[in-house]
């Protein structure tokens, strides 16, 4: 039951970071428009590599293959793009304010999973 528990948390978990990525090729140009609104350079090339950067981290913990490598370009990924796209102290309107603070809370918490999922042994149950 353990197992199947896992392998539940680490579908719905590295399914996120895939479904982001795929979002960030169907939505590629309100993407990029919100890259250059929050100043990101190159916002067109940066919304790309991002969005293949979500794809092998996600796919990576969703099949087990090599999760270590997965989770941490997730940390690294989390921790470079959430202050810069979530600045939620640099939002005067309150409704957007909150919106950002909640995108900002919710990366930390799943920079936190990410991490604690690195200290766990490999390999993981029904992985490649």
């Amino acid at each position: 039951m353990t197992e199947i528990l896992f392998l539940a948390g680490r579908l719905l978990f590295g399914a996120l970071f895939v479904y982001n990525g795929v979002n960030h090729f169907r939505n590629s140009v309100a993407i990029r428009e919100y890259c250059a609104y929050k100043h990101v350079p190159m916002p067109g090339a940066s919304a790309i590599i991002s969005g293949l950067w979500l794809l092998v981290a996600g796919s990576s913990v969703v099949v087990g293959f090599r999760p270590e490598i997965g989770l941490v370009l997730i940390v690294l990924f989390l921790l470079g793009v959430t202050p810069v796209m979530h600045d939620f102290w640099n939002v005067a309107d309150p409704a957007q304010r909150l919106g950002e603070e909640i995108n900002f809370t919710k990366n930390a918490a799943l920079m936190g999973a990410a991490l604690m999922m690195l200290l766990l042994p490999r390999p993981w149950p029904y992985s490649l």
